[in-house]
């Protein structure tokens, strides 16, 4: 079978993916303490490889086997990739393509947990979150599970919509997040905010990542019309996003921070991430305004409600997520292979679908990142001692600093 032009966008988009993820590392590794940046870094790259080695070992089947309960598929079916490399070889290349949002979906929940978390802890915990909570996720939301056509939840309330992982990645590492902070605990010097030690770094990630969404959003479209769609709401909704941000901070009377900044590009570029390929531009616009105002916001409340989610993943990633999954279920266009949303004529069926499978997400993501983590809590423990914590987590973890003036 040759190469042909759908398979090299494909392998394209998946190296655009792949990329996101060491944006990531910049990104939050830019806005810690100096005295933590080597350690997030370093958690974002090693879930970047747990996540691949699980899914090519069992990760695949787990999300696409045969259905066991609608929940998950049968690891046992892709073990290591042998019957896929066996009977179908030209399907490693979407494999690949797949893994690339198991590796970012992981990477996301570091920040939360930024200056405290114990490294050897974080290794098992990524490499059990990606068995036990992505990977049936993505088989409830995109194989043969529980909210797809034929699921029970999808056949009682219909499909939910979820292009690029609305769902699966971006509620599913919020929620985690959320539940991991709240059972580690705040850091010992929560009451001392810090300031991002290095500012061009975080911009410099988060240009990775808008760049690497048009692979994330993109990777999939089957037409040229479709991927042109995609392209512009992936280009309009975090120019929204971003500038709803510092409208807000203004109105707010303070001044145009350029972390804010770039928090509402990627807040816009989460939301319309589920809905990239079935709104039209204009909404596009209308869900990165929602998306940046509610992560702004949601930010804010952070303090208010006490939960240390230190690189704020909690408002970008969660809120922004449930933003764009729920709103596919008012702008969805008409569609042959989807439900039209509440203002094209497709009444309140596609809307509620979209609640519902929201809602699935959240309680699965977030139960089961809660087993986990009290299990690893009470058996390897999950952060450091707040006294190495207090003199920095690179020098106790890794040995390292990240600038040396000598």
């Amino acid at each position: 079978m040759e190469l042909d032009a759908v398979n090299v966008w494909m392998m394209v988009a998946a190296g655009l993916v792949l990329l996101m993820t060491p944006g990531v590392a910049f990104f939050y590794g830019g806005m810690t303490r100096i005295t933590s940046s080597i350690n997030m870094m370093m958690m974002v790259f090693s879930a970047m490889a747990m996540g691949g080695l699980v899914w090519v070992l069992f990760g695949y089947g787990l999300s696409s086997g045969d259905s066991v309960l609608g929940i998950f598929g049968n690891p046992l079916s892709e073990i290591g990739l042998a019957d896929t490399v066996a009977n179908e070889p030209e399907a490693l290349i979407s494999i690949g393509y797949g893994s690339t949002f198991a590796m970012i979906a992981t990477a996301l929940i570091a920040g939360a947990v930024a200056d405290r978390a114990k490294f050897s802890t974080w290794l098992v915990f990524a490499g059990l979150w990606v068995t036990l909570v992505y990977c049936p996720l993505a088989f409830m939301v995109w194989g043969d599970g529980l909210l797809s056509e034929s699921g029970v939840i999808g056949s009682a309330f219909g499909p939910a919509i979820d292009f690029a992982g609305g769902t699966v990645v971006h509620i599913n590492a919020g929620i985690s997040a959320l539940v991991l902070v709240v059972v580690m605990g705040r850091r010992a010097r929560y009451s001392t905010p810090h300031k991002p030690h290095n500012i061009p770094i975080t911009v410099l990630g988060a240009a990775l990542l808008w760049f690497g969404w048009f692979g994330f959003n993109g990777g999939a479209a089957s037409t040229v019309e479709q991927a042109g769609l995609i392209w512009v709401n992936t280009l309009a909704a975090p120019a929204a996003g971003m500038i709803t941000w510092i409208a807000t901070e203004r109105i707010r009377a303070t001044r145009p921070s350029s972390i804010g900044s770039v928090s509402g590009a990627i807040a816009g570029l989460v939301a319309i991430t589920p809905a990239c390929a079935n709104v039209e531009p204009y909404a596009a616009i209308i869900i990165g305004i929602a998306a940046g105002a509610g992560a702004v916001l949601a930010v804010e409340a952070k303090n208010r409600l006490r939960y240390d989610d230190a690189l704020d993943v909690v408002g970008v990633h969660l809120v922004a997520g449930v933003i764009g999954t729920v709103m596919i279920g008012l702008f969805a266009v008409p569609d042959a292979d989807a439900a039209a949303g509440l203002f094209y004529g497709g009444g309140f069926g596609l809307l509620v679908a979209q609640v519902v499978a929201t809602l699935v997400a959240l309680v699965y993501a977030a139960a089961v990142t809660l087993v986990i983590a009290l299990i690893l809590r009470k058996t390897m423990g999950l952060r450091i001692d707040p006294r190495e914590e207090l003199s920095g987590i690179d020098a106790f973890e890794h040995a390292e600093q990240a600038y040396s003036f000598r």
